[in-house]
């Protein structure tokens, strides 16, 4: 296709190291036939998208701040964006590209495909049952006219369900997949140590709280617990000290997050949350077991007792439980857990099976 005669696609995004990791295969898929543009707010990968051949147009944002006058400004960006650009299709993903990117769309009566990447922490907090129905109503009306709107697991497509959020079409994708080639099968470490990762965001929504707890009752010479990301929320005093202390291991922000697995014994994730874990699915096609919290977004992931364990959201004693349930497996059958998550990946989550998905919805939408 010409460069003349391609037709636009905007992706909007909160962060453009979440949009590469995620979707940077996909993009390439995409700039085949089209001219892609990436609206993010930081230029942490802008080079990195540059380099795939999008064109790159910030947009600030607060990610995690809930001011109207703020995110009012967001709309009149992403409106003013829309005219400037003139894109055939949108496509946002997390709650503020898809409320804020899904009204703007709405006004200038252009197509766009939301994914519905995880429920954010207004849907699981009593507390803020105001926040929560404000939230719903927007959602409401963003994704009104969209012409399909994607979920990462069923739970979250049964909560848009019981509070009438709909677009014009709905579908299920694992996530954003696994790249089965950047995650290659690895070795399993063959030394008798025990190294525990914990591999994102440092928050408690994330379990943070219940993996320091873990290492508090677990840490030994023999039994490490290692932390790979960034502390969004305040815990580097905490953390600061239990490293001193010998508990945890910082291993800092990684650009090259595939070689943090290689020496892991099992990755735990005790989210609260997800949209479908990619930290999970990373591990897995490494060929690494987990221990995650029995939730929407990590349960489809692994098998109990074949390629992880599962625990109890919020409980770090179920935590504990299930790591010592973990290092009472002799080693080749540890070895042989990662094996099966990797086949499970292969079978089930392929980022190329994810992909096929959102290029049949895009060209259905600008056709």
């Amino acid at each position: 296709m010409s460069e003349l005669v391609r037709k636009k696609i905007l992706f909007l995004s909160n962060f453009s190291v979440g949009l590469y990791s995620f979707y940077a295969e996909f993009l390439l898929e995409l700039v085949k036939d089209y001219q892609v543009f990436c609206a993010i707010p930081d230029n942490a990968k802008e080079n990195e998208l540059r380099d795939l051949g999008c064109e790159i147009v910030f947009t600030p944002m607060s990610r995690r701040g809930m001011n109207p006058l703020e995110d009012y400004k967001l709309y009149r960006n992403y409106l003013r964006l829309l005219k400037d650009i003139a894109p055939d299709a949108v496509i946002s993903y997390t709650v503020k590209p898809n409320i804020y990117g899904g009204l703007a769309c709405r006004k200038r009566r252009i197509p766009y495909l939301a994914t519905v990447s995880g429920l954010g922490s207004v849907f699981h907090d009593k507390s803020k049952s105001f926040v929560k129905n404000m939230v719903i109503c927007l959602y409401r009306s963003a994704v009104k006219k969209a012409a399909c709107v994607f979920f990462q697991n069923t739970e979250n497509q049964e909560v848009f369900t019981h509070y009438r959020i709909k677009g014009k079409k709905s579908r299920l994708v694992f996530g954003t997949g696994v790249n089965l080639r950047t995650f290659r099968m690895e070795p399993y470490p063959k030394d008798d140590k025990f190294r525990f990762l914990f591999v994102g965001r440092v928050m408690k929504e994330k379990g943070i709280d219940e993996f320091l707890a873990a290492a508090e009752a677990l840490a030994s010479e023999n039994v490490r617990f290692q932390i790979v990301g960034f502390c969004e929320e305040d815990y580097q005093d905490k953390l600061d000290r239990m490293e001193v202390r010998g508990l945890i291991d910082q291993l800092g922000f990684s650009h090259n997050v595939q070689e943090v697995y290689l020496n892991a014994s099992a990755v735990i994730l005790p989210s609260y949350h997800e949209g479908l874990s990619t930290v999970l699915m990373e591990a897995s096609s490494t060929g690494r077991p987990v221990i995650a919290a029995d939730v929407a977004g990590c349960r489809e992931v692994f098998d109990d007792g074949h390629t992880g364990f599962g625990c109890i959201k919020g409980d770090s004693d179920s935590l504990i439980q299930a790591i010592k349930k973990f290092m009472a497996v002799p080693l080749a059958e540890r070895a042989l857990m990662g094996r099966k998550a990797r086949e499970k990946m292969g079978k089930e989550f392929d980022r190329e099976k994810v992909i096929s998905a959102y290029l049949e919805e895009i060209k259905a939408a600008i056709e």
